[in-house]
Order: C-alpha cells, then sequence, then structure tokens
C-alpha cells in the first residue's frame, strides 16, 4: 500500500487532480443508479455480526459518505438498526471517519494542484480556510452548499488543518443526528414519534444561525481593523 501512495505522489499534481475529480465523478454516477434499500430490513443485516454490528456500522456509513450519499440517509439507517440514541451514536462515528478520509483524499490528490494556481481572491478564500478554527468549520458544515462527503474532499484541497476540520464536523453533525435517527428507528419500528426527534434539529438551525451571524460580524470587524490602524 505504502508504496503505491508514494507512486501516487510522484504523479503531477495535475494527474492527481484529474483522478480526484474522476472518483467524484464515478460517486455520483453510482448514486444514482443503485438501489436504496428498504430501511425496514436493516435490522435483519446486522443480526448476524452481533456485538460487531455497530464496528461495521461505523465503517460501512465512512464508507457510504465518502462515496456522496447523503448523510441524513446514513444517519436514518443507523437508527432503523440500533435506535435513535446508538444508532446517532454510530452515525458520528462514521461522520468522524468519513471527514478523516476524505480530507487526506482531497489533500493527496488535490491540494498540490489548488495551491499551484490560486491567485487574488481565491487565494484570500484559501488563506481563510487555512486560518480557519472549530467555528469556521461548523459554519461552512452547517451550510447548504455541498453534502457531507463533498465538503470534506473539498477542504483537503484547500490549506485547512485536519484537527480542527474534524472536530468541527463532528460537532456539525450532532444536532441533526439524534433526531434523524430517531426517525429511522421509528421507521423500522413503527410508532409515534416524539418530540425530541425533531429538537435537535431545531436547536441546530438556531445553532447555524447564531454562528453565521458571529463569523459575519468577526469579518466586518477584521476588514474595518485594518482601515482603522492606517494613519
Amino acid at each position: 500500500m505504502i508504496p503505491a501512495v508514494r507512486r501516487l505522489l510522484r504523479q503531477p499534481s495535475a494527474r492527481r487532480f484529474a483522478l480526484l475529480l474522476l472518483i467524484l465523478a464515478g460517486f455520483a454516477v453510482l448514486l444514482f443508479t443503485v438501489p436504496r434499500p428498504d430501511m425496514r430490513h436493516l435490522p435483519e443485516l446486522a443480526d448476524p455480526l452481533g456485538g460487531y454490528a455497530p464496528v461495521a456500522a461505523v465503517v460501512i456509513g465512512a464508507l457510504l459518505l465518502v462515496a456522496l450519499v447523503p448523510r441524513t440517509f446514513v444517519t436514518l439507517a443507523a437508527g432503523a438498526v440500533f435506535g435513535p440514541f446508538e444508532g446517532a451514536a454510530c452515525a458520528l462515528g462514521a461522520a468522524l471517519l468519513a471527514a478523516a478520509i476524505g480530507f487526506t483524499v482531497g489533500r493527496v490528490l488535490g491540494r498540490e494542484f489548488v495551491a499551484e494556481r490560486v491567485r487574488g481572491r481565491l487565494a484570500r478564500l484559501d488563506g481563510w480556510f487555512a486560518r480557519q478554527s472549530v467555528l469556521g468549520v461548523i459554519t461552512v458544515r452547517l451550510l447548504p452548499i455541498a453534502g457531507f462527503g463533498l465538503v470534506s474532499y473539498g477542504y483537503g484541497t484547500t490549506g485547512a488543518r485536519m484537527l480542527p476540520f474534524l472536530v468541527g464536523s463532528v460537532i456539525a453533525s450532532a444536532p441533526t443526528a439524534i433526531g434523524y435517527a430517531a426517525i429511522g428507528a421509528a421507521v423500522s419500528s413503527p410508532g409515534q414519534i416524539n418530540w425530541y426527534a425533531a429538537a435537535p434539529a431545531s436547536l441546530g438551525l438556531i445553532a447555524s444561525v447564531v454562528i453565521i451571524q458571529r463569523w459575519w460580524r468577526a469579518e466586518r470587524q477584521r476588514r474595518r481593523d485594518p482601515a482603522d490602524a492606517r494613519p
């Protein structure tokens, strides 16, 4: 595996970036052509795995996320198999692993190509990503700009740091994890959905508004400071 990675790293940056685009295009085709399973039958697939089922769910969920499957579906499926709280935990574990994989692939295949070509406003945007804290990652994750997997790949191509990205990704995923997992559990075990199924999603919406407002104020303040410092 390591020699193969070394050979890949010796390839021209344009060729590696083209490989990244090809991978994403392949995942997109599969996303629209492969039929989705009925969530009511998912618990039957987990029964033979016994105590290894949660670990398998995290790994499989992460692979689905890096294959551009929407996180909503992965979380619903986890809830259908394990229930609201254990399902939410598995979904968050899958999100963390998928974020690490997507970021690493984007960094290896796309960062050098992007760094060689960013100029002007794109260079300033890349610098913003490089300076981002956990709060900035949460803000981007909560914005409806792209799916979970695609954002992970995209972050890898920027100058962003991995640790804040992973922490921010998990925090941003947490508000809706319990809600969607609870809905998934209700699908596999029909019954009334309690109010707590929607509460985390509502809290996530409120949190996104607050975070965006704070980020906007910080950006405005940052833009004013250099002007104020001029003689």
